[in-house]
Formats: structure tokens, C-alpha cells, sequence
């Protein structure tokens, strides 16, 4: 196998990590959505919880962009 056939095939693995981050984007929202639903009052107080949860989730994603990125463009 040549070096540039491993590096896109690693690319694409890396972004698997993608498929990962919007399926827990996906789970984050919707059970607040549904916890909102059965509680509207205590909804403000989860929501802190609900950006964090998001940012953590995103930022994996992200990084395995990165590492795809870098695998196609630097190495």
C-alpha cells in the first residue's frame, strides 16, 4: 500500500469521530427537549448543563477533524 492511500484511508477513520459528535449533539438536545417537556420550571437551571454537554460533544468531533486534516495535509 502507498504512503498517500494510507494517509486518506487514516483520514477517513479520523472522521468517524464526526458521526460520533452529531449522534451525541442529537441525543444531548432531544432529552432536554423531552426533560423541558415534562418539567418546563426546571428547565433554565438544565440548560448550563445542556451548552456544556454540547461544546464537549462538538469539541470531539472537532478534534478528529483536526487529525484527518492533518493526516491528509501535514504527514
Amino acid at each position: 500500500m502507498e504512503a498517500e492511500a494510507a494517509q486518506y484511508i487514516g483520514a477517513g477513520i479520523a472522521c468517524l469521530a464526526l458521526i460520533g459528535a452529531a449522534l451525541g449533539i442529537g441525543n444531548i438536545f432531544a432529552n432536554y427537549l423531552s426533560a423541558a417537556i415534562r418539567n418546563p420550571s426546571a428547565a433554565p437551571a438544565q440548560f448550563p448543563n445542556l451548552l456544556l454537554g454540547f461544546a464537549l460533544a462538538e469539541a470531539t468531533g472537532l478534534f478528529g477533524l483536526v487529525v484527518a486534516l492533518i493526516l491528509i495535509f501535514v504527514i
